[in-house]
């Protein structure tokens, strides 16, 4: 008897104490961390433990966002069913009655105002899966030109810099695991002690064996503590200050003429335009003294090896992408790439920035960075999609601009996928009234975001414990997402929805995958022979190597460590090198008697992006759970700004009312603000709507502002 009772509670004590695991990445950030989510059942209690898993990227380090990510996957606001707006509330409905709607109302749309009346915008958080087959849904689906995505305001700068000047654009040049090796870093405009935690100690390894670090920032953050030397450069004068640091490598023989010869075109130009312009005036444009402009060229120029990071900072400008182009010319007139230790890195903002801008997401390219006005390239994608050339859609605008095209009644309805525009984009207030316009916006999504609220017709979407995909890296890096955790409730994986709106659209047979890994093998056939060569990268690869370096053009290549160690990727092999002026083609804001003070935005370490995912997790929450106004002490006594109070902030544009937060770690004349919130904390209600002419990035990071106190005691 005794046995048998003992036998009896062993088993009611499983019942009640049981212990799961879920294998998935990071949804955050573009090192896109491996790591485990446990579950421990106690009674009716569950208990969630985060550990990472060791990778060759992030080595198994966790940041603090990545450590309580599942809070807001596990969060009781989560969207579990389709729901229509009625009446101007939310109701549930059936998923059949859900694509209905959609068909009846884009079919609808289009009859009456032409295929091009649809947009598409899509994000740089969904797997590669997902980004291709976005792709693929507005152009054989939908049959339309519009579709852009949320990434065309983190990478393209950065992105498009790296096409003009190298011919290819992948994140870094070289692998993570060289940056200990280099003798000198540049960090120019990127907080990755903030941004991407998990990269630092590939940083700090390189200090320890030597390296000196140069960090470019209007600010004393995180990241430049770490630096030997700290440029606290005028916000929007990264170009100037790139020209300075060319001026003294190129007039002190610092250069590598052998490699420029061999390896470059454009050199005389730029030689002949530094010869043109004098320190003293750089210093007066940038701010940063010329002795100190001086000691970055000459040990930057002098040592054997050297790298260049960038991030928004610098690119999120509307000279982003010719500012990213000047300091490359500084690597190619020193040598520095294509050999080891020495290299370009764009620090990725979102978790796939990179996958999701490789494969058809961005309106004038194609799955594998293919072209969509190349003639070539569009008979081929036509051909594994199984349509004629004729039938795909020519390109399409960028992203602010389809919102200016929905503002001007061009656009009249929208399928917005894991996106949220109304708080991320310049101008906000206009986003907002412009997507009122919209005859009908359908939203994807994990929660009630801003933007969704204005839709009518929110379809639920899995989390990244649920979706398994591909992600690739900010080294370029492929790798398996595995998720296997239940979808809550009705939610669909955003492939899965993607496939049943082309069925109910009568093009099902274009979309018919049961899983995504037969999404992969297609993207695959559709990237070969293309500049983002998956071809050779399998799941079962995936699993075995843990992450594979793109391009891999075949099952036996091992991946490309490092990018252009014999050629560039131009029909000649040559890198392109081009003057980039002190003053941008397009103007930036100048400050004046009415707006005194340049604005500056980004990140902090415990949100992510426009705050949506990070803002329902309690830990992360608490950390930061208000937006705030950094501003130099002299600076706010001359404003009547008193430390952690309410103040106004007034551009052009509009107002916003954050905390104050006294910082003698920044400018004197700049003030920043991060992006996490919504509402009257939205800093992008403050940010113009002016754009880079050659990759359409907003300038976020250069505003014309004025402060006052909300409450004064006078």
């Amino acid at each position: 008897m005794t046995d048998l009772l003992l036998k009896y509670f062993r088993s009611k004590q499983q019942e009640i104490e049981s212990e799961k695991s879920y294998q998935t990445q990071c949804p955050f950030c573009s090192m896109q961390c491996k790591m485990e989510l446990i579950e421990q059942t106690k009674v009716t209690r569950k208990k969630y433990t985060t550990v990472g898993k060791d990778n060759p990227t992030s080595e198994g380090r966790l940041c603090i966002k990545g450590m309580n990510a599942h809070q807001h996957a596990l969060h009781s606001d989560r969207i579990k069913y389709p729901l229509l707006k009625v009446d101007g509330e939310f109701v549930r409905i059936s998923w059949d009655q859900a694509l209905d709607i959609i068909k009846e109302q884009f079919t609808k749309i289009q009859a009456e105002d032409g295929f091009d009346a649809l947009g598409v915008y899509g994000s740089a958080s969904i797997t590669n899966e997902e980004a291709y087959l976005l792709g693929k849904f507005a152009r054989v689906a939908l049959k339309t030109k519009y579709i852009d995505y949320n990434g065309r305001l983190c990478m393209s700068a950065a992105a498009t810099a790296a096409s003009q000047t190298f011919g290819m654009d992948r994140g870094l040049t070289n692998a993570l695991t060289e940056v200990p090796f280099s003798r000198v870093i540049i960090l120019a405009g990127t907080n990755i002690a903030e941004c991407q935690p998990t990269i630092m100690p590939y940083f700090e390894r390189a200090k320890e064996n030597g390296a000196y670090i140069i960090a470019i920032d209007p600010r004393e953050t995180a990241t430049t503590k770490i630096a030997d030397l700290h440029l606290k450069v005028r916000p929007g004068k990264d170009a100037a200050l790139a020209n300075g640091l060319l001026k003294v490598i190129i007039e002190e023989n610092l250069i590598d003429e052998e490699f420029i010869q061999a390896r470059a075109e454009g050199f005389e130009e730029i030689r002949e335009y530094v010869s043109s312009i004098n320190l003293e005036d750089i210093e007066s444009l940038t701010g940063v003294p010329a002795k100190q402009i001086q000691t970055a060229a000459r040990i930057f120029g002098s040592e054997e090896s050297g790298m260049i990071f960038t991030a928004r900072g610098v690119e999120q400008q509307t000279d982003g992408s010719a500012a990213v182009r000047n300091f490359l010319n500084i690597l190619i007139s020193t040598g520095k790439i294509g050999k080891p230790y020495s290299g370009y890195g764009a620090i990725t903002g979102q978790g796939n920035g990179q996958g999701a801008r490789e494969h058809g997401q961005k309106a004038d390219q194609l799955p594998g960075y293919r072209m969509i006005e190349n003639e070539e390239h569009r008979e081929y994608i036509s051909s594994v999609w199984g349509i004629g050339k004729e039938d795909l859609p020519r390109k399409g605008v960028s992203a602010f601009e389809m919102i200016q095209k929905i503002d001007e009644g061009q656009i009249k309805g929208m399928f917005l996928m894991c996106s949220n525009p109304v708080v991320s984009n310049p101008n906000a207030h206009f986003v907002k009234q412009a997507l009122k316009k919209l005859k009908f916006l359908v939203a994807v999504d994990l929660f009630e975001s801003e933007t969704a609220r204005l839709a009518d017709l929110i379809l639920p979407t899995s989390s990244y414990l649920e979706d398994e995909g591909t992600m690739t890296n900010l080294e370029g890096r492929v790798t398996l997402r595995e998720a296997s955790k239940p979808m809550p409730g009705e939610v669909r994986h955003d492939w899965q929805i993607i496939c049943d709106i082309a069925r109910a659209l009568g093009k099902g047979n274009y979309f018919s995958y049961s899983k995504a890994e037969d999404i992969f093998n297609e993207l695959r056939i559709a990237s070969r022979g293309g500049i983002a060569d998956y071809y050779g990268i399998t799941y079962e690869r995936l699993r075995k190597e843990g992450g594979i370096l793109w391009p891999c053009p075949d099952l036996d290549h091992p991946g490309t460590q490092r990018m252009f160690e014999a050629t560039f990727a131009h029909s000649n092999g040559k890198a392109k090198m081009v003057t980039v002026p002190n003053d941008p083609v397009v103007s930036k804001e100048k400050t004046c008697d009415e707006f005194p003070l340049y604005l500056t935005t980004g990140r902090v370490m415990s949100h992510y992006l426009t705050g949506v995912q990070t803002r329902k997790s309690a830990s992360l929450s608490a950390r930061n759970f208000e937006s705030y106004l950094e501003v130099h002490p002299s600076t706010a006594k001359k404003y009547n700004i008193q430390d952690n109070v309410l103040v106004k902030i007034d551009s052009r544009r509009g107002s916003i009312v954050v905390r104050s937060k006294w910082s003698d770690k920044i400018r004197q004349d700049t003030v920043f603000v991060p992006f996490h919130w919504a509402d009257t904390q939205n800093v992008n209600r403050l940010v113009a709507e002016d754009l880079d002419p050659a990759c359409k990035m907003p300038g976020f990071k250069v505003s014309a502002v004025k402060v006052s106190p909300v409450l004064s005691e006078n």
